[in-house]
């Protein structure tokens, strides 16, 4: 039996969503404020509006973590640039209240059959750096590399994008969280410390645009 975790502070509207899921065979558990959803995600849904925690940052969160469970956002926010950041923030998927039950459980089922075909990759490889997920150790050839978290979380992002230019906002946003300073510098900072331990030549500025990964030597 499938678990779902739906994380909602509406009491009225996690009812109705965790009836209509356990009627479909669904094994639910719902909870109401940000950092629960954190602590218990397996799979299901974040309302943005979560006390506490915001959803985008709980999200932000997991991805951080490595976690790759499906995650469908249900929001009152529906306007293009709400869906595009919660899109870019991790989400699988994304509707907007009010919304017809029978198109969320038949999102959550396509959701779940893709993540049964498509299982995670557990070392990111690029070149001759690797990335272990779960034992969160990086490698530049046969050398190990140690990395700060935030280090870490910034060459995951990019070894999860390779070759794709981020910007500055979108790697602000997906290592360090919506609520963080736009106006910092905190990103071209740790850029210069990952590139003294894997090598400069391996992240690429386009001025004006943002970074991406290359292949090459590190020099």
């Amino acid at each position: 039996m499938s678990r779902i975790l739906v994380a909602e502070d509406e009491a009225r509207i996690a009812s109705f969503i965790e009836k209509g899921l356990k009627a479909g065979g669904f094994s639910v558990t719902v909870v109401g404020d940000g950092p629960a959803a954190y602590e218990g995600a397996i799979s299901g849904e974040l309302d943005l509006g979560l006390p506490l925690l915001d959803g985008f940052a709980v999200l932000g969160r997991l991805r951080q973590s490595g976690s790759r469970i499906p995650v469908i956002i249900l929001t009152a926010r529906s306007g293009v640039n709400d869906t595009v950041a919660g899109l870019e923030s991790g989400a699988d998927d994304y509707m907007a209240k009010p919304f017809r039950f029978e198109e969320l459980l038949a999102r959550i089922k396509l959701r779940l059959r893709s993540d049964v075909r498509a299982p995670e990759l557990t070392v990111l490889r690029y070149g001759d750096l690797a990335l272990d997920v779960t034992t969160r150790r990086v490698a530049v050839g046969a050398r190990q590399v140690d990395l700060s978290a935030r280090e870490y979380s910034l060459l995951e992002t990019l070894m999860r994008h390779p070759g794709q230019v981020l910007s500055r906002e979108q790697l602000l946003s997906r290592v360090w969280g919506y609520d963080f300073d736009p106006g910092s510098n905190v990103v071209d900072v740790y850029i210069r410390y990952l590139r003294r331990k894997v090598g400069a030549g391996r992240i690429e500025t386009l001025r004006g645009v943002g970074y991406r990964l290359r292949e090459g030597d590190g020099e």
